[in-house]
């Protein structure tokens, strides 16, 4: 099974994971969140707003919860601090995500063995926009 932060776990990611629900995207464009998230949806991602504090963020309604979301996602990019990001993590396990990607300094080493005990491909610690630029 491959390991957290793989580089093929990476690619396949940014392959195959299109739908991106996006915890903690904050419609302030100074925060990370917001210009990672602007940047992914120019590619051609779909983001969906996951944050209890949002009505709508980059033209999309947000959802208060992962569970709140319409739609399907592939992908949960996670931007809480690390001791939040065990029960979103959780949440996508129940959801049925592919994958969680938990970004810069946001780490949770058992929140990522379960996802990865799941089934789900991981990533931890990195930037997505900054592996996707990578490319």
């Amino acid at each position: 099974m491959a390991g957290i932060n793989d580089p093929e776990v990476i690619s396949r990611i940014l392959d195959e994971c299109k739908t991106i629900a996006v915890v903690g995207l904050s419609s302030n464009p100074i925060r990370p969140s917001y210009g990672v998230a602007r940047y992914m949806q120019q590619r051609g991602y779909r983001i969906i707003p996951v944050n209890p504090n949002e009505t709508e963020v980059l033209g999309e309604k947000a959802y208060a919860s992962l569970a709140d979301a319409p739609e399907k996602f592939d992908l949960v990019d996670i931007f809480r601090r690390s001791e939040e990001a065990g029960e979103h993590v959780d949440e996508a396990i129940r959801l049925g995500a592919r994958a969680v990607w938990l970004q810069e300094d946001v780490i949770d080493e058992d929140a990522a063995r379960r996802a990865l005990d799941a089934g789900l491909m991981v990533v931890m610690d990195r930037c997505i926009l900054k592996e996707r630029m990578r490319r």
